[in-house]
């Protein structure tokens, strides 16, 4: 089964006069990267966070953004007065000569100079705030399943074009070696006498050189493995971008052989889906 490391999920909810809102997105990645801004008051729990997402996420370039807005109008910022005067005479003797407000402006920065008063965390509101996380977790897995849907369905059309055009190549293999026999004897013609035996020779050194039979049949069997992984084995983005590499080097094989026009541009439409292929696998979880 396909999944997309492409997703997003959102949650609000409400607790104690705090709207919580958390929002988890993610793109394609080839490993897993995770970016996380939370208040404050969460970072105490920062690493559990991290572990839920890593454990749910597995892989792909994830951001995930707690916000929190108060709903009352009451003011929970504290200013420590003490300490901002204490930083500003600091600063005073550091540059005697600079304006008080540039040294407000310096002061206000520091750290502890600026809190809220509710910045205790409570079993209840990390619990509230974790189910919201799995919550948003589960809208997130939700949209990367829906994603996957459309991408699995994507990747076996490609796949059946290709399959499709491998099909188109039997009838112009035996007139491609024809034409070669041909072009070999008017060649030889040109000459007094001609050794048949050696011509015969020859003939066996160019049918087997440019033989495609085993391209065929491993191309064949990669694009039944590549449809097999896809919709049997989960979280196989990376196993079917390596089936991926082995078809195109069997499409290479067949072209470099080919040695006929139109097996040449059924060739060409096979690389271009592979390139479809190659460019929608690295989105596959």
């Amino acid at each position: 089964m396909i999944l997309s490391m492409t997703g997003f999920g959102r949650s609000e909810g409400v607790f104690e006069g705090k709207k919580i809102t958390i929002d988890i997105k993610s793109l394609n990645s080839k490993s897993f990267d995770l970016n996380i801004k939370i208040p404050l008051r969460y970072k105490e729990k920062e690493f559990e966070i991290r572990k839920l997402l890593n454990d749910r996420a597995l892989r792909g370039k994830v951001d995930c953004y707690v916000n929190i807005e108060s709903l009352n109008n009451t003011n929970d910022v504290a200013i420590n007065h003490d300490l901002v005067q204490a930083y500003i005479n600091e600063l005073k003797k550091v540059a005697a000569d600079g304006p008080d407000f540039e040294y407000l402006k310096m002061a206000i920065r520091m750290p502890e100079v600026i809190s809220t008063k509710s910045d205790e965390l409570n079993d209840n509101e990390w619990i509230f705030l974790i189910e919201l996380l799995e919550e948003t977790l589960t809208k997130f897995e939700n949209f990367r399943r829906t994603e996957g849907e459309i991408l699995q369905e994507e990747l076996h059309r490609n796949i059946q074009k290709i399959q499709k055009y491998l099909g188109k190549v039997e009838p112009y293999e035996q007139v491609r070696m024809d034409a070669v026999k041909e072009r070999y004897r008017n060649s030889l013609n040109e000459f007094d006498q001609i050794d048949e035996t050696r011509f015969y020779q020859e003939m066996a050194y160019y049918t087997e050189k440019l033989d495609i039979a085993e391209e065929k049949v491993r191309l064949t069997q990669h694009l039944k493995y590549y449809l097999e992984v896809m919709i049997e084995e989960n979280f196989n983005g990376k196993k079917l971008g390596f089936i991926s590499q082995e078809i195109g080097r069997e499409i290479n094989t067949l072209g470099s052989k080919a040695n006929h026009a139109e097996i040449q541009k059924l060739v060409v439409m096979m690389k271009d889906d592979l390139e479809k292929i190659k460019e929608q696998t690295l989105n596959v979880l």
